[in-house]
């Protein structure tokens, strides 16, 4: 008689998940994960015609881009350590139920107002995702094997980065869909992923005394949203020297001050305070952080180069990043692949800061006549460096970690990068804008037309470009060029800060354990 099958092990029974297994389970988290970011970068395209029909000021059109961000940002750290904590599978599913139900909402808002509390609970769903896709995979993948499977996490979030704002203007230009299909397009990519994380990822539950900390959840999420809240709009709806700066300012710094004092008590901060005496995870958050400023900043303001500088559509203007995203999918399988083969890491790492600043500081370089075969090459240059940094920096952090720790060290090293780009936005928005208007000022002076001192030469610039004489839109078009070009330069900058932090971070051998296993064994060794 021939053998009976055996039925394949649990990874809660085994501590290992086997290849197909790891394959089951990465298939519905890249589902979920391309919903999160293909519903998020949908809405950049089809924003000016939303704020139109909703009747809303520019004040809500920044409002609906900044509710999702805040909420995503802050939320990032909590999903983190919940994942140290509770069920990784039940964790994502409720962010994905949360996601899911903050796009129907949105979709159905019939004010602006509306719109931006809906919105921020994608968000909040939006924040999850991000942070616990990375802690499934280090949990179910050991740090030597996980470079194989960076290659199709990659592609997702380049498909997604370039497929969104193409599909957001497809569906607004179709008139029998509308606007509020670009937040119903995702909801059923969301229920397949929910049904395919269902089946497929088997994680065990932790069983320990639970103490969730949300005293210290509560401080660092208020004080980072009044943080953000007072970059991301100082200088525009305040003055930077005013109360309002002031107080938001104080508010922040004061309940971050009284969350670094909770979580130095608590028995389970939120961020252990103790992940940053490790060298590694210091470093990496650093390097987190400048190239947050400078990948996000600079990635916001590219495309208006293209569509106000160099006159391209917002369809064309985002498949001119396409050589970027490219180069960023190439060099991060690449990588990916050698790491797993040799073992070895930091090298990526210094090889992509470098590549990073060249890349930036080449684009430091454009004008509104720069040849677009060079500047798909200087971009390509620029994609590869980030496609090398982005994953092995929470590698390398995931690497050095405690099992225990891992949820939280992961989310903190996103946070912090995700937190940089809110930064990065709002000071190389600053920067543009007076590049911009003092540009303007000068090319009207060549012509023969003043400025009086304190005027909005800006005045003559973006809003009113289409009714422009050519001789003015000239101006304008490449006061946008040169000005763009200013800001990479301050991109390149932070980017060898980054370098710098990376140069210091010391390589250590790469474990050949899961999560999971390195979780079992030291359960197995305290018994």
């Amino acid at each position: 008689m021939p053998d009976a099958p055996v039925p394949e092990s649990t990874a809660e029974e085994s501590g290992r998940m086997t290849q197909p297994q790891i394959i089951k389970a990465l298939t519905g988290m890249l589902l979920a994960m391309m919903t999160a970011l293909l519903s998020s970068t949908i809405v950049s395209t089809a924003l000016p015609t939303i704020i139109t029909e909703l009747r809303g000021s520019q004040d809500q059109y920044t409002w609906v881009v900044t509710a999702t961000l805040l909420a995503s940002t802050a939320s990032t750290p909590i999903w983190g350590k919940l994942a140290d904590l509770f069920s990784k599978k039940l964790l994502v599913q409720i962010a994905i139920g949360i996601f899911t139900a903050g796009s129907v909402a949105a979709g159905l808002a019939q004010s602006v107002g509306t719109l931006i509390a809906w919105r921020a609970l994608q968000g909040l769903g939006l924040g999850g995702l991000q942070s616990l896709v990375m802690i499934v995979v280090a949990a179910m993948i050991s740090p030597r094997e996980r470079g194989k499977y960076t290659g199709p996490i990659a592609a997702v979030m380049s498909v997604a980065t370039v497929a969104g704002p193409l599909l957001g203007g497809f569906i607004v230009d179709t008139s029998w869909l509308g606007w509020r299909w670009c937040f119903f397009t995702g909801v059923p990519l969301a229920v397949v992923a929910l049904i395919v994380v269902q089946r497929t990822l088997d994680l065990p539950v932790i069983k320990r005394e639970v103490r969730v900390d949300y005293l210290g959840a509560a401080l660092i999420a208020g004080g980072v949203c009044a943080l953000l809240i007072w970059v991301t709009l100082g200088g525009k709806q305040f003055a930077w020297a005013s109360g309002t700066s002031w107080a938001l300012a104080g508010f922040g710094a004061a309940l971050l001050a009284l969350a670094v004092v909770v979580e130095a008590r608590v028995p389970e901060p939120i961020i252990p305070l103790r992940l940053f005496r490790d060298r590694t995870t210091v470093l990496a958050t650093v390097a987190s952080i400048a190239v947050g400023i400078a990948m996000f900043g600079g990635a916001v303001f590219l495309g208006q180069y293209f569509q106000i500088a160099r006159g391209y559509s917002p369809t064309a203007a985002g498949l001119l990043t396409l050589p970027m995203v490219i180069g960023s999918m190439l060099s991060s399988a690449g990588s990916g692949a050698l790491i797993t083969r040799f073992g070895r890491w930091k090298g990526y790492l210094v090889g992509g800061g470098a590549l990073t600043v060249v890349g930036f500081g080449l684009l430091g370089t454009i004008t509104e006549s720069t040849s677009m075969v060079l500047l798909g090459c200087y971009l390509f240059l620029l994609g590869s460096g980030m496609g090398m940094m982005m994953q092995n920096l929470v590698l390398a952090v995931q690497n050095t970690v405690a099992p225990s720790d891992l949820g939280a060290a992961s989310s903190t090293v996103t946070f912090f990068r995700s937190l940089g780009g809110t930064v990065g936005v709002s000071v190389l928005g600053a920067v543009l804008a007076t590049e911009v208007s003092d540009r303007i000022a000068r090319g009207l002076a060549a012509i023969g037309v003043q400025v009086p001192a304190g005027g909005d030469s800006a005045g003559v610039g973006l809003g009113s470009l289409n009714q422009l004489p050519p001789a003015l839109a000239d101006i304008v078009r490449g006061a946008y060029g040169n000005g763009t070009a200013t800001i990479f330069v301050v991109a390149a900058v932070l980017g060898a800060v980054s370098l710098i932090a990376v140069l210091g971070i010391k390589e250590i051998p790469l474990q050949t354990e899961s999560g999971l296993e390195r979780q079992r064994s030291r359960e197995q060794a305290a018994v």
